[in-house]
């Protein structure tokens, strides 16, 4: 148990972490690889080239500092943590691993003024989180094992279909090798892939939300193609995937996770999406379609253009075939014949579509980084409750905004 003069030495890095927090992670995630470089086929090396995984790291350690007398108050964080980790199988051991080289590359960054009483009051509050972190994470392995379909780790499915829906985004269609069931799943979950890259000499795990509703037969990715060269691992992965994955290739996959999911409401629902981000959002549009139950449904959507626009077709379809489902699509750039009828030259701009934002609906918003931020305020400037906006960060979590 921490104390509180441990609490006070660890609240007095505040400063240090707000300051130096990006040196400390990337020391250590440079220390942790290079003693440890198996872990490499665990991490997502794209999200530690970019500097993405590091300030993530470095947001959580000075959050956990700042909040070192009531860590509870980051539960909501520990949780979409803990659905990210159990996604690539982190498991408790890790964090003995992840301990040795924190705690270390503390006492390095810092220097003289790492005393032993502050390394041991850092230890005794990064043990406090481990043993919360991985007592969760063991709660959600032990619900993925328990549902019928379910399963611990990583899982061979063979592609079974490949579309083309976009310029930039592919569907693959996944059924277990094994032949049998897959576990169920709520709308706007991910799961996690994982795939050798010859160029990099590891395997990589990438996260992909699920853009079909729950069927117990099989899961739907819809991938974009990112950019990327050589050996960069940003869209390696991606590359791979559109480039040499076909049909009845197979590739290891874990089970749904993720907290970003459609809310048990008969509230009306605004779907709110840049891009790819749209993936969680059709699951669950397609969940509420199927439903059949006159839900008044607001669909908002932005991409590049037409031939940017993945599930046109269905987005016109349930636009066309519902009176309760109100459709808006902005295009960055468009010819005018495919403009009008719902769709809109520009980016999203929710003051063009402002009579379709109920202030009694859940809003969900999912897309690039400042996407989110950029839409988020504007429906808070709306009046719109906060704890009525749900929104998905792709990649190391970093937003804060509930």
């Amino acid at each position: 148990m921490i104390t509180t003069e441990q609490k006070a030495l660890v609240k007095a890095t505040v400063p240090f972490l707000k300051e130096q927090g990006l040196v400390l992670t990337k020391h250590f995630y440079a220390r942790m690889f290079a003693a440890n470089p198996e872990l490499k086929h665990v991490f997502n090396m794209g999200n530690q080239s970019n500097g993405r995984q590091q300030m993530a790291l470095a947001m959580a350690v000075l959050a956990y500092a700042e909040n070192i007398d009531d860590p509870s108050v980051l539960l909501p964080v520990v949780g979409g943590i803990g659905q990210k980790h159990v996604s690539v199988g982190i498991r408790p051991e890790y964090y003995g691993i992840v301990g040795l080289h924190l705690l270390a590359a503390i006492k390095e960054v810092v220097g003289a003024g790492a005393t032993d009483e502050l390394m041991e009051a850092w230890a005794v509050a990064y043990w406090q989180l481990a043993d919360l972190m991985s007592g969760h994470e063991a709660s959600l392995y032990r619900d993925r094992v328990a549902q019928q379909g379910g399963w611990s780790g990583w899982r061979p499915f063979k592609i079974s279909k490949k579309v083309v829906e976009s310029n930039e985004i592919t569907s693959f269609y996944l059924h277990p090798a094994d032949g049998g069931k897959v576990a169920d799943f709520k709308p706007g979950q991910y799961i996690s892939v994982r795939i050798y890259i010859p160029a990099l000499d590891l395997y990589q795990p990438r996260q992909y939300s699920l853009s079909v509703a729950p069927n117990g037969e099989y899961y739907r990715i819809s991938v974009k193609r990112e950019q990327a060269e050589n050996t960069d691992p940003n869209g390696i992965v991606s590359n791979r995937l559109h480039d040499d994955f076909e049909v009845g290739d197979t590739i290891d996959v874990s089970a749904p996770a993720g907290d970003f999911v459609l809310q048990e409401s008969d509230r009306p629902v605004v779907f709110i999406s840049g891009g790819v981000g749209q993936t969680p959002l059709m699951a669950m549009m397609e969940n509420l379609a199927a439903k059949g139950d006159g839900l008044d449904v607001t669909w908002i959507h932005g991409c590049k253009g037409e031939e940017s626009h993945a599930f046109k077709a269905m987005h016109d379809a349930w636009a066309d075939g519902s009176q309760t489902i109100n459709s808006h699509i902005f295009y960055d750039q468009a010819d005018e014949a495919a403009l009008g009828n719902g769709y809109y030259q520009g980016w999203v701009d929710l003051d063009r579509v402002s009579t379709s934002l109920k202030q009694e609906a859940d809003f969900y918003l999912c897309g690039p980084k400042p996407f989110i931020e950029r839409h988020y305020a504007v429906l808070v400037d709306k009046g719109i409750k906060r704890t009525s906006i749900f929104f998905e960060e792709f990649g190391p979590q970093s937003l804060q905004l509930n």
